[in-house]
């Protein structure tokens, strides 16, 4: 895949390296690129590449997108990936000859690209997962049988990782075709966890089609096969399907039934410290993420249950960028109903602080954003900046 060359960042980087008390000499070993590459990037002498870019973000401890000047467009990455990712989906069960890592190295990079994931690093699963999807189908289809249940828990592993970019990005075919190869490879696993898994990935295709009831129905099927084992993966497996059906059942306006889930949720989350069990974040803090999620889903009239949880619990550091940002999207939404814009702000802007990429993309972001600027205007510069910058306002 051909790199993207960004320019203007010089002062970005300067000014965020004087944050981390890095010379430049340090932000040079920290990112494994000469120091006279820093020197003239900062003196706006040269551009990056989005290698470098990441690079150096690595080296500072940020998302790459605050480096970029407010008009560049870090979302290039993922779509210049989607003819690579359609080729390998075309070609999965067939995927020729080529090289192929072994199994503990693409353990890593799947583990890699899962935590991408949850830190909402969407170019950089673009970036790498065309390869490694081409390389973990390849294994699968020549693994021993012992080593074959792994590498297809793999195969779910970084399809999932896709899947979350493809969705957010609105490639609904290129979606559904992951959430085909996820479901054809889960059932290799021989794994109930992971076909719990990906029955609760599979739910964002009611999600995206708003056929909330029928997904709400299949998530309750998908509950009746969950192992009931006491094991913590287990009582995660059975929680976070709680917590979509949970989802689901507001959307459909079925406040009783998204109770009825997320009490169930709330007890399970109860009974296991909060974690990532095989890729999805579940525990008692993610269940007060859902219960705002619920509130907001269910309307007006139940907005209030998620403004008085607000006031009273925050997300913790602990869990995912990705969930947490989710968090102040819900919240500003709520607040917007209230008749609060100036908080409903804040809380945007905190979702785009803690996840820049997943606020970018999310639609709910454009639509409050584009609300706001028509009905605020004390402060319009700062609100029509944002609202470019999450394109609010373009069809979705």
């Amino acid at each position: 895949m051909a790199s993207i060359v960004y320019h203007g960042v010089g002062p970005r980087i300067a000014y965020e390296r004087r944050i981390a008390c890095l010379s430049q000499a340090g932000l040079a070993r920290g990112a494994r690129v000469s120091l006279g590459t820093i020197r003239k990037v900062e003196r706006g002498e040269r551009g990056v590449s989005d290698a470098v870019l990441e690079a150096i973000a690595g080296a500072l401890g940020i998302d790459p997108t605050r480096l970029l000047p407010e008009r560049a467009l870090p979302d290039d990455r993922v779509h210049q990936a989607m003819p690579g990712l359609s080729a390998v989906l075309a070609a999965y069960e067939e995927p020729g000859d080529g090289p192929c890592r072994d199994l503990p190295e693409l353990r890593e990079a799947a583990s890699t690209v899962v935590g991408h994931r949850l830190s909402a690093q969407y170019a950089r699963i673009a970036r790498s997962s065309p390869g490694l999807l081409t390389e973990l189908c390849r294994a699968l289809g020549t693994a021993a049988p012992g080593d074959r249940p792994e590498v297809a828990r793999l195969v779910v592993d970084a399809c999932r990782a896709v899947d979350a970019v493809a969705f957010k990005h609105g490639a609904n075919d290129l979606s559904a075709r992951l959430l085909d190869l996820m479901k054809w490879a889960g059932a290799q696993t021989h794994d109930p966890i992971v076909d719990a898994t990906v029955a609760y990935v599979r739910a964002e295709l009611h999600f995206g089609a708003a056929t909330h009831a029928v997904g709400l129905r299949a998530l309750e099927r998908a509950l009746e096969r969950a192992p009931l084992t006491d094991s913590a993966e287990a009582l995660a497996a059975r929680g976070a399907l709680h917590m979509r059906a949970a989802v689901l059942a507001g959307r459909a306006g079925g406040g009783d039934a998204a109770d009825v889930h997320l009490d169930d949720a709330r007890k399970l989350g109860d009974r296991v410290p909060e974690g990532v069990y095989r890729g999805t974040a579940f525990g008692p803090d993610s269940v007060r993420v859902h219960e705002v999620s619920v509130a907001v889903s269910l309307g007006d009239g139940h907005v209030g249950r998620a403004l008085r949880l607000a006031r009273e619990w925050r997300p913790p550091l602990g869990l995912p960028a990705e969930r947490r940002s989710g968090f102040y999207i819900e919240l500003g939404r709520a607040q917007l109903w209230s008749g609060r814009p100036d908080a409903a702000f804040e809380s945007l802007k905190m979702a785009r602080r803690i996840a820049p990429q997943h606020a970018r993309e999310h639609r709910w972001v454009r639509e409050d954003a584009a609300t706001l600027r028509r009905l605020k205007r004390a402060d319009a510069a700062s609100l029509s900046s944002f609202a470019e910058w999450c394109h609010a306002g373009a069809s979705s």
